[in-house]
Formats: structure tokens, sequence, C-alpha cells
């Protein structure tokens, strides 16, 4: 029996529970970043098939796990058009209140076109503070300008 994308992502979270390894550990098997490996396994990015092997060896995934690794997936698929989870949500709220304020001010230092999601970097990191820990991301994505024809 194939197993869907959906499925193949609940065995990885449960298998990763089961193994008691962390998603920087998984992300050192294939030699990729925490945050890159952590979308592939969720479902948002396509592994090679040695990188698929690998993962599969830690996590005893079945070889129709394996397999659909490697294709590329739906990306972007939350389950709602606004989130429902609080902390996806407050993503969401941050791109409605600062959504503008970012794209003025990227079109005023880089001029007209977008921030890439396809040549992207992320870094996400505790940053210790006395009033409670912060989350730290840093997103880096290459300047794409529209142009003209």
């Amino acid at each position: 029996m194939t197993m869907t994308r959906n499925e193949v992502t609940e065995l990885i979270v449960t298998q990763k529970l089961y193994k008691k390894v962390s998603w920087g550990e998984l992300a050192e098997v294939i030699g990729l970043s925490k945050e890159w490996t952590t979308a592939a396994l969720l479902g948002q990015m396509t592994l090679t098939a040695e990188q698929a092997e690998k993962i599969g060896a830690v996590l005893d995934l079945p070889e129709d796990a394996i397999i659909q690794l490697q294709v590329v997936p739906y990306k972007g698929s939350l389950p709602t058009a606004v989130p429902t989870d609080p902390l996806i949500y407050r993503f969401y709220e941050l791109i409605s209140v600062y959504g503008t304020t970012f794209k003025e001010l990227i079109h005023e230092e880089f001029g007209d076109g977008i921030m890439s999601a396809i040549d992207f970097n992320m870094d996400l990191k505790r940053e210790p503070n006395e009033n409670g820990d912060r989350v730290q991301i840093l997103l880096s994505g290459k300047f794409l300008p529209y142009k003209t024809y």
C-alpha cells in the first residue's frame, strides 16, 4: 500500500519521538541546516535519494516513505487560509501588521521586486534574555527584481 505524503510526515514525527532524535540531529545525518531539513521532513522540500535513504535508516522508515521523500511536494499546504495554530497564527499576524512595512522598506532599498523563498536561508535560535528567552529568526532571501520587456 502506498503512503500519502501526509502519512509520511506523521510517521516521521512519531519515529523522531520514538527514536529520541532532534531535528538538528536529523539535519546532521544529511549535512544540511536544521531549518531546511525540518521543512523537508514536514513535507515542504524534496530530498535526494541518498538523503531519503539516510533519513529512512535513522528513523526506520518503510520504502514507501523513502520514495515519498523524493517526490516534489505541494508546498505551502496549511489546512486553512488563516492558520488556527497559535504559533503559526502569530506569523500570519506579523505579516498582516508588518507586511506593508517589509514591502515599502525592501522597495526603497532594492527597487521593484521580491525576496525569493527559493534562493533562501533561515536561522532560528534561542536568544537568552533576563525577561524571558526570545525567539530569533533570521530570514535571508535573494532579491529578484521585476524585469521589463
